[in-house]
């Protein structure tokens, strides 16, 4: 316990204080996490990228921006499913369930598929299932029943879960360990974009800005003419994910016609087994990465899922313009994944991410005790410092795990069934307190604990 207390007093301590030593039951790895100047300035000059693997980042990275495109998409369709199939919150909270069902129950295969053939298996894997999930979006709106789009969505991020299984390892290793945050934050920097066009996209060619009164729809369905308007508000969801469909495919075909040069860990894959993965459950580190990732995606989810409808609900404001206030919280999302990425290289970044979490609560406590103009824009703050967390606890999560780095970033992927656990959650206490502001206590929460693993659970270790 006096080794935990010092360990913990150290990060805060002053260059040159001296490392704790290891306790009777614990084993302490020689820590990658420093935030010693020294450190700083070594990963400052060595290259942020391996020689020879500027192609494949490229395209890699273009992954994280085509799939925020789906992810954001669900914010818009919860919206207008709820007007589509006059659905309840949670009912349409489902949207998010059978999306992040996906990534949750397809982490592992991912992992094993690229355990056997490697990273550039997974990514084609993950674009042709992420394409075909896009095109199964016309069948479901040609029938128009909310199901069928469930399954489409479940198929969207079950290749959805390949990709962000092998791509967040794959460019967290091309380079030096040390400034592997840095390199992934860079390249989830890209992330929001596609996010920000997702929710863009919805906006303009999924929302009509038709928002009948209850008088209109006792007169429409009194001419037997309801029924069309809802089945032309469905069909509007299937032209963007026919043109998402095509561009994964080609995109799939790209990555099949470029080479990637093999990674050090790739060469190792040989030589793991399925029984070496129980020795994770060693490293507490890993361990709280797993859950403050699915506290993380849950709090970001519920957030964006409830933003729009808190806008209408607390301001009174159209969908439009409450779908273009969440491309705004979107775009400084993308901006705090720039600048974050720019502030690591002076800041350690689970230092930065702790700060971050201090900002969030506040932020959310304003916003579920000051419902309205304040709230609204207390939340919009939020995603700025929610930006640096998801690739921060994802490169802390796999630190120093060697050969078992595949396994471990599948299961940290599957804590983004978190966004299927949280939103759903939101849900019920809205409905049942009456209140969408009071349904963010739920992500208040989650950024406590992931302040608590910023300052003292990252650190590395492993135990007997």
């Amino acid at each position: 316990m006096k080794a935990v207390i010092l360990r913990a007093l150290g990060r805060i301590a002053v260059e040159g204080a001296p490392e704790p030593k290891p306790s009777a039951d614990e084993v302490y790895v020689p820590p990658s996490t420093t935030t010693s100047a020294a450190t700083a300035r070594t990963s400052q000059r060595q290259p942020l990228i391996q020689q020879g693997m500027l192609l494949p980042f490229i395209l890699i990275t273009a992954l994280f921006f085509l799939w925020g495109v789906p992810n954001n998409l669900n914010d818009v369709l919860i919206r207008q499913f709820m007007k589509s199939f006059t659905l309840t919150r949670f009912q349409a909270g489902l949207v998010q369930s059978a999306f992040y069902l996906g990534y949750f129950c397809f982490a592992i295969p991912a992992a094993l598929l690229m355990r056997k053939y490697g990273y550039k298996a997974g990514f084609i894997t993950g674009l042709f299932l992420f394409g075909a999930g896009s095109f199964l979006f016309w069948p479901a709106a040609i029938a128009g029943r909310y199901f069928f789009f469930l399954c489409a969505l479940f198929v969207v991020a079950s290749g959805l879960s390949f990709l962000e299984t092998a791509a967040n390892p794959f460019i967290a290793q091309l380079g030096a360990p040390e400034s592997s945050e840095r390199r992934l934050t860079l390249a989830q920097a890209f992330n929001p974009l596609g996010a920000v066009t997702g929710v863009l996209i919805g906006t303009i060619f999924i929302f009509s800005g038709i928002e009948l009164s209850p008088r209109q729809i006792a007169s429409l369905q009194a001419a037997h003419q309801y029924h069309s308007y809802l089945q032309m508000e469905i069909l509007r969801t299937m032209k963007p994910y026919l043109i998402l469909g095509a561009v994964s495919w080609f995109w799939a075909l790209l990555i099949a016609r470029t080479r990637f040069p093999d990674l050090h860990v790739e060469k190792q894959l040989s030589e793991e087994t399925s029984g070496s993965s129980w020795q994770l459950v060693r490293y507490p580190h890993f361990l709280f990465a797993v859950l403050a990732q699915f506290l993380y995606v849950g709090a970001q989810v519920g957030t964006w899922s409830y933003f729009i409808q808190y806008i209408q609900e607390y301001t009174h404001q159209p969908e439009k313009i409450a779908g273009y206030l969440l491309t705004g919280t979107l775009v400084a999302f993308g901006i705090g994944r720039f600048f974050s990425a720019y502030l690591m290289r002076f800041v350690h970044p689970s230092r930065l991410m702790g700060i971050y979490c201090v900002c969030n609560v506040i932020l959310v406590g304003i916003a579920v005790y000051f419902p309205g103009w304040i709230g609204l824009w207390a939340i919009f703050a939020t995603s700025f410092f929610m930006s640096v967390m998801f690739p921060t606890i994802f490169a802390l999560g796999i630190k120093q795990l060697g050969d078992q780095s595949k396994i471990a970033a599948s299961i940290i992927v599957m804590a983004i069934v978190g966004g299927a656990v949280l939103t759903p959650m939101m849900g019920i206490i809205s409905q049942y307190e009456r209140s969408i502001a009071v349904a963010y206590l739920v992500p208040l929460s989650a950024y406590i604990f992931i302040g608590w693993y910023s300052f003292f659970g990252s650190h590395v270790r492993a135990c007997n």
